[in-house]
């Protein structure tokens, strides 16, 4: 089945490029666009789509606040041109399922889509590691508090250095399907959206150094 995507970008050239890219993959159709994040928001949940794309500078709503309403309802992959840490911290903790820098490429971007909608999150290996470490709870705040089992814990830090089911799977010894038990019950426990909030409360609880 075809993953169907919204584009959501105030730039008409980024959105007609971005379409001719997911067009042309056999599993991909984009079902709509947008030029402002307020279009973006009501055509996501006339239309349902898997996955919506959104740029972080857009007229009415901008980026972010579209992660934050759409990110319970379906996967949004933050797009942007801007690679500034107050964005990148507030869209992960929105519940992106994603970050890329526009100059990323296509290639990533394709597979950013592939991942999220295997469950696993891409973000651009340019922002990752520096992103997440500065998720760290500030000296003297305390962190937030840790209602993991030690397993639990281990596969949380696994996800905030970047490993995927399957690496985390291998590396333990245990099934892909456990691993997903598990991420949903940290989810649960630490109230994260998707596994980037999983890796950004890691990181702010000091779980992950």
């Amino acid at each position: 089945m075809s993953t169907r995507i919204v584009i959501a970008d105030d730039q008409d050239d980024v959105r007609i490029g971005f379409r001719l890219i997911l067009d042309s993959q056999p599993d991909m159709t984009v079902v709509g666009e947008a030029a402002d994040g307020t279009k973006a928001v009501e055509l996501a949940r006339h239309l349902k789509p898997d996955v919506v794309l959104a740029d972080i500078r857009m007229p009415g709503l901008d980026g972010l606040e579209v992660t934050r309403q759409l990110a319970q309802e379906t996967r949004v992959i933050v797009v942007t041109t801007f690679d500034l840490d107050d964005y990148v911290h507030t869209a992960l903790r929105n519940g992106a399922a994603g970050f890329l820098l526009k100059r990323s490429g296509p290639t990533l971007l394709i597979e950013a889509i592939r991942a999220a909608m295997a469950g696993d999150t891409l973000i651009s290996p340019q922002v990752t590691v520096r992103l997440l470490r500065h998720l760290r709870a500030p000296d003297g705040q305390a962190p937030p508090p840790d209602p993991l089992t030690d397993r639990e814990r281990e596969i949380a830090v696994l996800v905030a250095h970047g490993r995927t089911n399957a690496d985390i799977a291998t590396e333990l010894f245990i099934s892909p399907g456990t691993v997903k038990t598990h991420l949903a019950n940290i989810q649960r426990k630490v109230g994260a959206a998707n596994r980037v909030g999983i890796a950004a409360w890691a990181w702010s609880s000091g779980a992950a150094r």
